[in-house]
């Protein structure tokens, strides 16, 4: 099967002020000033694939780290392929606050925003 992954430095993923001011506040709360966010996508949910947000201080051979304002977000290589183009941000209304992902990939999602289908 030929690789059709495009290279690393073709691929972004952006994290907007308001994702990177709240990641920046999580981190501080755990007191492990080297902690990034990691954004992974597996397969699951409603839609076919899921994200997953947890915390990590490694820097694995396959990740790519994005960066805004010094706050550090890491991914794999194959979730980076499924989130090519996608913002990372931090939302707030009457409804609660949560991380979004806007992702040009997704051809459909379900209604909690936390699965996806391409």
């Amino acid at each position: 099967m030929p690789d059709t992954a495009l290279p690393a430095e073709t691929r972004v993923l952006t994290i907007s002020d308001s994702a990177a001011r709240r990641v920046a506040f999580l981190i501080a709360q755990e007191d492990r000033p080297g902690l990034m966010l990691r954004l992974t996508v597996s397969g699951g949910g409603c839609s076919g694939f899921q994200y997953g947000f947890n915390f990590d201080d490694a820097v694995n051979e396959d990740d790519h780290v994005f960066e805004n304002a010094g706050t550090k977000v890491v991914t794999d290589d194959c979730s980076l392929d499924l989130l090519n183009g996608s913002t990372l941000d931090f939302v707030e209304d009457l409804m609660g606050a949560a991380f979004q992902i806007k992702n040009p990939n997704a051809t459909a999602s379900c209604g909690c925003g936390n699965s996806f289908a391409v």
